[in-house]
């Protein structure tokens, strides 16, 4: 029988001036806005990172995070409630710790290396009735069978000595409607105490919380969730590339589907899936369930294989697109529009538009990039040189390729200039010739 918990209201338990003492492990774009937002609300926080460069640039006052201005992150500095440390002893004393630390793939299996570091060094600090959660996305059964062990191994306490619980991070960067704090938060417990613990911290930190009956409930929620895109995705952009050659407007296509006011959700197709959580959630959905069941997720290897082959089909549209102007991609100068995963922001995690470029600069372009939010990309030995978005770059490119949706990109500019624009995104301004369509 399983026990279904509703959600309801965050706890009326005001915590806001019980001086809590929060440790955040992780100072990425989950971690640290987590801990801004929980010394905002009053608790003493100590956002913890072994990277010393980030370490450094939060201690001077400086985010490299686009939804923790400067001047947020100057406010819980000045006030004292945010300690940024890569300090292991900083550590000591915690009421509550939260691990938001990356999940990545090795070789196609989950690498759970960051959660299982940060497990012990939380363990050599735990004390008895402190609450641990667990934010980072991982395959259900993590909490209870990875970090419950460490923990009690490294601290020797036992299990009922102290809470644990699990509350996956729902962060979407650059969403300015749904924010961290206005988004519900899903929390889950190791027993009832831990629950209503988990619920207390993040009732004094979010509008409203949705309890579950289980960490695994938690867990499996988060990958629904993030397949769940996964899969429409791929499903839209492999209509996108049957519809073009059938010779159909995909994109009015979906503009007539969406009319219909149930039963369809709008997705649109582009280059492929990009940061932290679509390349790589569902992998941990898939792995769980052949190593757990002996079987094989076929919507999510089907998902995977049309939106990682994206970029090989987008260069591929741009070689034909460029052959029809009797012109080789070898020698070709393009102007990438974008490199984040995402429009308005600077992740550049597992973006798609980065394998773009590099196909690109492999087959011998001339490739720059314009993108304004993001400080380090692309990566070194990427083959792209980052220009500013002018008229000049516009002119003197072969082809302009719209890949991220940035909103501070001037599309009318682009397309009174450009010879040919390819337009990933549908973004360009529609009625002109030199604009192809994805």
């Amino acid at each position: 029988m399983v026990t279904r918990i509703e959600a309801g209201p965050a706890p009326a338990t005001d915590v806001h001036d019980s001086g809590l003492r929060v440790v955040i492990v992780g100072q990425g774009y989950v971690g640290l806005p987590l801990a801004v937002r929980a010394a905002e609300v009053g608790h003493t926080v100590i956002g913890y990172d072994v990277d010393e460069r980030r370490i450094k640039r939060l201690a001077a006052g400086e985010s490299y995070v686009e939804d923790i201005p400067a001047e947020r992150l100057a406010a819980v500095l000045g006030s004292g409630r945010f300690q940024p440390t890569l300090v292991e002893a900083d550590l000591a004393g915690f009421d509550v710790a939260v691990i938001t630390v990356p999940t990545p793939l090795r070789d196609g299996a989950p690498d759970l290396s960051y959660i299982e570091d940060a497990s012990r060094t939380l363990g050599r600090h735990l004390r008895p009735g402190a609450l641990v959660i667990l934010e980072s996305t991982t395959y259900p059964g993590t909490t209870e069978e990875i970090v419950a062990p460490l923990l009690t191994a490294a601290s020797g306490l036992r299990l009922d000595d102290f809470h644990l619980g699990y509350s996956p991070e729902r962060i979407d960067p650059g969403n300015r409607e749904w924010r961290l704090e206005n988004t519900p938060k899903l929390v889950s417990g190791l027993g009832e105490a831990a629950l209503r613990r988990a619920e207390q911290f993040y009732g004094s930190v979010v509008e409203r919380t949705v309890p579950v009956s289980s960490p695994k409930v938690a867990e499996l929620s988060k990958l629904i969730e993030n397949t769940f895109r996964h899969v429409n995705i791929g499903f839209v952009n492999e209509v996108a590339m049957c519809a073009e050659e059938l010779g159909i407007d995909v994109w009015e296509a979906i503009d007539a589907a969406s009319s219909k006011p149930f039963g369809f959700m709008r997705f649109t197709p582009g280059p492929g899936v990009g940061g932290h959580c679509l390349p790589i959630d569902p992998h941990y959905l898939s792995w769980r369930v052949q190593r757990k069941l002996g079987k094989r997720f076929l919507f999510v290897e089907l998902a995977n294989d049309v939106n990682e082959h994206m970029p090989n089909y987008v260069v591929n549209r741009l070689l034909q697109g460029l052959n029809r102007q009797r012109q080789a991609i070898n020698g070709s100068r393009v102007l990438l529009l974008g490199l984040a995963y995402k429009k308005n922001t600077s992740d550049v995690r597992e973006s798609p538009a980065v394998r773009v470029a590099e196909l690109l600069a492999a087959r011998g372009a001339d490739v720059r990039a314009a993108e304004p939010h993001a400080v380090e990309a692309p990566p070194p030995g990427a083959g792209v040189t980052r220009v500013e978005l002018t008229r000049q770059e516009v002119e003197a490119a072969d082809v302009a390729v719209i890949l991220t949706d940035h909103d501070d990109f001037d599309y009318d500019m682009v397309v009174r200039h450009a010879r040919y624009v390819f337009d990933c995104r549908n973004r360009a301004p529609a009625g002109h010739a030199n604009v192809e369509l994805l």
